[in-house]
């Protein structure tokens, strides 16, 4: 089967299952998802982030369920090698990841402002943030006496948001499924549940606009809707400047 499947794309699903079976490992022989969390994405003013994070991000899956990885596996292979045929290996390997850097870009800039907003409010309450964010870096969380109810969530909050991590490579698939759908919008692609055909346009064009409804009535339901829409956004703005300017190919 691997034969068949163009080679960017090969050595990204390769990678990305590599990635997952280490982190699994290291995760039953420790205990701790440590390692996963130390490749995924933080908020840029975290005292988590790494610079290497803006890209082991993207390879990097969530080890509660084997479906986060086979359901961006599949796309991966479905429309991925599909563009990959298109585009040739160069032109998609730099789709792909600019995909997933715009996926970053927008989730990421949310959060840096939400952070940032909770810091604020910590110092001048009079918190020695070198202090908190030291215990974060440390992955430990203080425990502090004798604030009240409201402070007490914002310092849950920021703690909260300090560790909690981007990972996956669903922005860049959501790239790859958005520029599908633009160039190849009349492709009939069959469901599975129901079994019935759908065009690329309403069904792709349907799920993107779920995530942007999605990214605004259910901010906290452990999904970065936001990095599904960067991804889009970035993906379509590529293949229509391709199109309008590059004359020599067909899209």
């Amino acid at each position: 089967m691997l034969n068949n499947i163009p080679i960017v794309t090969k050595n990204l699903l390769i990678i990305n299952i590599l990635v997952y079976i280490i982190t699994f490992v290291f995760m039953q022989n420790s205990g701790s998802p440590e390692l996963a969390g130390q490749l995924s994405l933080h908020s840029f003013n975290s005292p988590l982030f790494e610079p290497y994070q803006m890209v082991t991000h993207m390879f990097v899956h969530s080890l509660d369920s084997i479906f986060h990885i086979f359901f961006n596996m599949f796309l991966l292979v479905m429309f991925g090698s599909h563009l990959e045929r298109i585009w040739g290996a160069k032109r998609y390997f730099i789709f792909y990841f600019a995909c997933g850097l715009g996926a970053l870009a927008l989730y990421n800039s949310i959060g840096v402002i939400e952070l940032a907003n909770l810091r604020k409010e910590l110092v001048a309450a009079g918190f020695e943030m070198d202090k908190v964010d030291y215990t974060i870096s440390q992955n430990m969380v203080t425990t502090f006496h004798n604030i009240s109810p409201d402070l007490a969530y914002t310092l849950d909050k920021y703690y909260d948001m300090s560790f909690s991590p981007m990972l996956g490579a669903s922005g860049a698939i959501f790239g790859l499924l958005a520029g599908f759908a633009i160039l190849f919008p009349n492709t009939e692609l069959m469901l599975l549940f129901p079994p019935i055909p759908i065009k690329a346009k309403y069904l792709i064009g349907g799920y993107l606009a779920f995530e942007i409804y999605s990214s605004f009535k259910q901010p906290n339901d452990q999904i970065a809707h936001l990095a599904h829409v960067g991804g889009a956004i970035v993906g379509i703005i590529m293949v229509l400047y391709w199109r309008k300017f590059d004359k020599k190919n067909f899209y």
